[in-house]
């Protein structure tokens, strides 16, 4: 299937001229998915709602901040014939949520992840929440300010968070959507002049006084297909996951872009590997980082790999003009998940120390018991998408 028949030509655009507080102002009011930036009428990049969020950038500064090339380069961008499960890898690698349709060259319009989600939906029901949520997520307490919401985002890379009363029961759920429309919404109310004294007060304030609550929630055993229902009829980009007998406390987290990354694995010769953010990459490549991550999994013949995710994030710090860089490596095995994390100045120091991690953390899982058939089963599974 391809997305000629998906992709759409509705979508908003401003030029890389625009001041950033309309940008703003417009995700609070269209809450598009993401904004095409274009120059002189030429493609340039996409801003997300998360990217506003993250940025430092003041209303009064141009659009073109937020996509020099250091920042966005490669911008995604997909040909109107391209394949379903490589455009949802492009999206998932982007950190995207729409990317541009080229036809000819040209721009013709766009898709968002929730036409590719509507269009493979009947397939869905082949795999179960289980197959592809992300468990161990990382919390807030009701308590906790908006400026650690926001800290434990960016570090996390992550677009929601749980929150629980003081009993440890989930109470709601905090997004980045959320705290955008707060800060939108405060500064709306203020001077400049006022905005600088304000900064504190607005971070201070409890993650509570914004959190959606009641949560949406799913189980372990409800299908792909019933999940991303809930998700498409409330807008909802992700669920908390809870077991089945109790809805009041939180086992994990599934999104949309779960159940993209889950499009993207495959049955090739080669572990299926997942770059987040991959336009990162300087002195290592796509293929070194297979490798090394298969290197790791070799190891340990009882545990078998099913799919791998790296992230890098880019800090604001700097040593002789290279950025310090964390990197997240999460892989999904027939026992349990598993992660390493580092950080290093440049990619590949920080893809290093996390690998590192990586390996001891595998060394936990030395004794699981063998499952040859749950790899087999899920892959099967996938292809009938």
């Amino acid at each position: 299937m391809n997305i000629a028949d998906i992709a759409t030509t509705e979508f908003i655009e401003v030029d890389v001229g625009t001041r950033m507080g309309k940008v703003r102002s417009m995700f609070e009011n269209g809450n598009p998915k993401g904004i095409i930036v274009t120059n002189d009428g030429e493609y340039e990049g996409v801003i997300s709602e998360r990217e506003v969020l993250q940025s430092h950038v003041e209303d009064d500064a141009k659009v073109a901040a937020l996509t020099k090339p250091s920042r966005s380069t490669p911008s995604p961008k997909v040909d109107r014939q391209e394949d379903v499960r490589e455009t949802a890898r492009v999206l998932v690698e982007s950190n995207a949520k729409v990317a541009p349709v080229f036809e000819n060259g040209d721009l013709w319009g766009v898709i968002t992840d929730d036409a590719i989600l509507e269009s493979i939906l009947e397939n869905l029901d082949t795999l179960t929440v289980a197959d592809i949520y992300t468990d161990d997520p990382v919390t807030l307490t009701e308590d906790d300010g908006i400026g650690k919401a926001i800290n434990l985002l960016r570090e996390h890379g992550i677009s929601r968070l749980p929150i629980l009363n003081e009993n440890g029961y989930l109470s709601g759920v905090v997004t980045t959507h959320d705290i955008a429309d707060f800060v939108i919404r405060e500064n709306h109310t203020t001077t400049t002049g006022d905005r600088v004294g304000d900064s504190q007060r607005l971070l201070d304030v409890p993650v509570y006084d914004i959190m959606t609550s009641p949560v949406e929630t799913t189980t372990l055993d409800a299908t792909a297909k019933e999940a991303v229902e809930a998700m498409l009829e409330d807008d909802y980009a992700g669920l908390m996951v809870t077991p089945e007998d109790d809805d009041r406390l939180v086992i994990g987290v599934i999104t949309k872009t779960d159940v993209l990354r889950a499009l993207t694995f495959t049955e090739e010769e080669h572990m299926d590997v997942q770059i987040t953010n991959i336009s990162m990459l300087d002195t290592i490549t796509r293929e070194s980082i297979v490798q090394d991550i298969e290197a790791v999994a070799d190891k340990y013949a009882d545990m078998q790999v099913m799919h791998a995710h790296v992230r890098f994030h880019e800090h604001n710090e700097k040593l002789r003009g290279t950025p310090l860089v964390q990197c997240q490596i999460r892989l999904r095995t027939n026992k349990d998940q598993v992660a390493g994390t580092g950080e290093g100045y440049g990619s590949e120091n920080a893809f290093r120390v996390a690998l590192d991690k990586l390996e001891r953390n595998v060394l936990e899982l030395k004794g699981v018991t063998s499952d040859e058939e749950y790899r087999g089963q899920l892959l099967r599974k996938l292809n009938q998408i």
